[in-house]
């Protein structure tokens, strides 16, 4: 038995913490590193289990073309297309936490060649933020120079 708890023990260490929760970090902190390094992060490096990490079992997606996706649709995509925006960037415009418990983070994401509005809805549950919704629209060419 004492083998057994150690074998645990041992293999909850080696794993690390759940993305998402950061003792060290706040909220907000971690919501902002989770949506501007993370997850474009997962799409660009097409890391399925860091993305299955990210995406709560409940996680929707609607896109700008008002085409709605599951987690298990979002994480076959990225394992099998490539996404290469080039220098990508997502601007924050708004991040809110309500009740400590539920998170809205919206803004614009500006590759090389275009852009697009993003809202995303997060929860927190045993410590850990996980995207729950996301909805994709306003894509459009990017001005020279913007």
């Amino acid at each position: 038995m004492h083998k057994l708890i150690l074998a645990l023990g041992i293999t909850l260490v080696l794993a690390g913490p759940p993305v998402g929760a950061n003792p060290d970090k706040s909220d907000e902190e971690t919501l902002r590193h989770f949506k501007t390094v993370l997850w474009p992060q997962a799409y660009r490096t097409q890391d399925v289990k860091l993305l299955d990490r990210l995406l709560h079992d409940s996680f929707e997606m609607i896109n700008g073309q008002g085409e709605r996706s599951t987690k298990a649709k979002e994480l076959d995509f990225i394992a099998n297309n490539v996404w290469d925006p080039g220098a990508f960037e997502f601007r924050i415009e708004r991040l809110q936490i309500y009740q400590d418990r539920f998170a809205v983070v919206d803004g614009t994401g500006v590759a090389e060649k275009y852009t697009y509005k993003s809202s995303n809805f997060f929860v927190k549950e045993e410590g850990v933020w996980r995207a729950i919704a996301s909805h994709v629209s306003g894509r459009k060419p990017r001005d020279e120079g913007s």
